[in-house]
């Protein structure tokens, strides 16, 4: 080997490692970066599968907590519902609540549809359930219009009949559905994504026979992961304190609201006490003026007692008439408080309103000017006459305050021949219409959808309760007939009543009725216990008994009753006031009748008061004031009542 040759071989052979070791590492550099880049992937994936599974858990979970918050809302709206049903229209924000409730369980429904819009099988259940809840509305609400419209019995029946509803049972059912389906689903992507993770997790332990040259990357990463999760935590942390302002601007917000209502409860007995006073002061000014035609006319028949006979009974006709108005006027304030009882009867929808002039002058004020239309040629309604003057009296308001006051309304009765389905859900057939015409503001079309919620009004706060509408649709739909509504906003608003038309053998009014109606046969000569607190009205009775030849013996009190009957034998008849100190008179009755059943009943009285009608039993009702042909008549209807025989005609037989 020479020289030259022994130089060249060991440099070559150097040049050739440092080749091979560069090679080796980039080689290894490559490898490294590869399994780095592998490993990320690897990593990056497992990421994306977890926060694919965490999105799906937490939307599971959102969709369960809101099926139980819908469940939880619809439970409170029928648990408020059956106290409004219970405390039978006495606390109307309880109806209030029921309706809010059930409006936010709507909402709520709603959020649920669009949670599960991209799972077919949720969404066709909770299609089911939206399918559910309306046919549960609608059971709820009927029961809800019998409590506003004051039909205890009909809304508790209902109430309880709805509790027993398949649908409330399909609402339960669908909404466990719904959360068992949706457990179902977080388990299947649960369990989807573990088995993508725990494949990552074998590719990673594959990778780790190369971690000593992605210690770094690891390294790095840990230190972005950890970067991560402190930013995490401080986002975490921001978030609770945001909640926690949230909370206390919530409890601030409800704390004005608390205060609010006070006030607004406050403002509103102001505008009732305002109300009644108006009220009172129009009722004082019609009296006033009937007492003036009585007393002046017993006073003018007083001067001419001994020098015209002729003027005394024109005087004294006089004041009767204004007597008998003055009675009028009272038993319609009486029949508008409701304190007589509802009686369907046929109805002339013309006279009705023509009888509720006076009423309506003083409710709707002197600006009002009311014009009435009769076109109904006799057609009659068959009505509860309440209901119906309350209908009247509730679209004449409404139309006033449209008008703010001031303008000209307009009450038209009609009649009309309606197809199949022509107006809303009629039936074919004659109709009577009764239309309520104002020249006020009139009603956008989003208003004239919800006019008729319970609740729901556009008067301003304290002044109005938003069930007048309400309760006119109940009644219309009592008597299947239908109601319409023709606005636009600066066109003024009529509304009009369509009630089937009475086709029974027209009956006379009332008020005829108890004139024309033959009398039963009094016999002469009773013994008539008269039980009354008044002196003067005591009086009045008894030397009304001795014109119509009985005996009456007098009790100023009810607690002297039972001594009286003892004290006199062969008590035919007891008549008795309803309202005296200590007791009434159904009570004193009540207390009397076991031990002398077979002595007639009959009450007088001018106002029924806090009295249930349905005390009064069997026993004849005669009002106050009554004149010597009424009272023989309700003697001879109390004498004709069925009773047991007297004890001694017991023991002859």
């Amino acid at each position: 080997m020479t020289r030259d040759d022994a130089e060249t071989v060991p440099g070559g052979a150097l040049g050739g490692d440092a080749a091979w070791r560069m090679i080796t590492l980039v080689v290894m550099g490559l490898l490294g970066a590869a399994v780095l880049v592998a490993l990320i992937l690897t990593l990056g994936e497992a990421n994306r599968q977890r926060d694919r599974a965490l999105q799906a858990q937490a939307h599971s979970y959102d969709v369960m907590i809101l099926a139980r918050t819908v469940s939880g809302t619809i439970a409170r709206s029928e648990a408020s519902l059956g106290r409004y049903v219970i405390s039978g229209k006495a606390e109307q924000e309880l109806g209030q609540i029921y309706f809010d409730q059930w409006r936010l369980a709507g909402t709520q429904l709603g959020r649920l549809e669009r949670l599960t819009q991209a799972t077919g099988e949720q969404s066709a259940r909770v299609a089911q359930l939206r399918t559910a809840y309306m046919q549960r509305g609608a059971e709820l609400s009927l029961t809800a219009l019998s409590t506003t419209y004051g039909k205890n019995s009909q809304a508790l029946a209902r109430y309880y009949k709805a509790r027993q509803s398949p649908t409330l049972a399909a609402i339960d059912r669908t909404l466990d559905e719904i959360i068992s389906g949706e457990r179902a689903l977080l388990d299947a992507r649960t369990a989807d994504a573990m088995r993508t993770v725990d494949r990552s997790s074998r590719i990673a332990g594959v990778l780790a026979i190369f971690g000593v040259l992605i210690v770094l990357g690891a390294l790095v990463l840990g230190w972005f992961t950890l970067q991560a999760v402190g930013e995490r935590a401080l986002a975490q942390a921001e978030a609770d304190a945001e909640r926690e302002r949230a909370e206390e601007l919530s409890a601030a917000v409800g704390q004005a609201t608390d205060e609010l209502r006070v006030q607004e409860a406050k403002l509103r007995q102001v505008q009732k006490m305002e109300a009644v006073g108006q009220l009172t002061g129009g009722i004082a000014h019609d009296f006033n003026n009937m007492l003036a035609v009585v007393l002046g006319g017993l006073e003018l028949a007083k001067r001419a007692v001994a020098s015209d006979p002729a003027a005394v009974a024109r005087h004294l006709d006089n004041a009767a008439d204004g007597a008998n108005r003055a009675a009028a006027l009272t038993r319609r304030l009486l029949a508008f408080s409701r304190e007589e009882s509802l009686k369907p009867e046929p109805i002339a929808a013309a006279q009705l309103v023509s009888g509720m002039s006076e009423l309506l002058d003083r409710t709707l004020g002197d600006a009002i000017t009311v014009v009435t239309r009769n076109e109904a040629c006799g057609w009659r309604v068959r009505a509860d006459r309440v209901q119906l003057e309350n209908a009247v009296l509730n679209l004449a308001v409404n139309a006033r305050d449209a008008m703010n006051g001031r303008g000209r309304m307009v009450i038209a009765t009609g009649m009309a021949t309606l197809a199949e389905h022509q107006v809303d859900h009629c039936a074919a057939g004659d109709y009577v219409t009764l239309a309520v015409t104002d020249d006020g503001t009139g009603m956008t079309p989003d208003v004239v959808e919800r006019v008729y919620e319970p609740f729901f009004t556009t008067k301003e706060a304290g002044k109005g309760t938003g069930l007048g509408l309400s309760q006119i649709f109940a009644l219309v739909r009592q008597l299947a007939g239908a109601i319409t509504i023709d606005t636009a906003p600066g066109k003024g608003t009529t509304v009009t009543l369509y009630l089937p038309r009475d086709t029974a053998t027209t009956a006379p009014d009332h008020a005829a009725v108890i004139d024309i109606a033959p009398a039963e046969p009094v016999p002469e000569g009773l013994q008539v216990l008269v039980v009354e607190d008044d002196p003067r009205v005591l009086a009045a009775t008894m030397g009304a008994l001795e014109e119509l030849g009985h005996h009456g013996i007098a009790c100023d009190a009810p607690g002297k009753a039972m001594g009286l009957l003892a004290a006199h034998d062969g008590i035919d008849l007891i008549i008795s006031d309803v309202l005296m100190p200590g007791q009434t008179g159904p009570e004193m009755i009540a207390g009397i009748g076991p031990h002398y059943p077979h002595i007639a009943i009959l009450f007088v009285t001018g106002f029924a008061g806090e009295a249930n009608a349905s005390e009064f039993g069997m026993h004849q009702l005669l009002r106050k004031p009554f004149t010597l042909v009424g009272l023989e008549r309700a003697i001879g209807r109390a004498m004709a009542s069925e009773r047991p025989a007297p004890p001694q005609q017991i023991a002859a037989e």
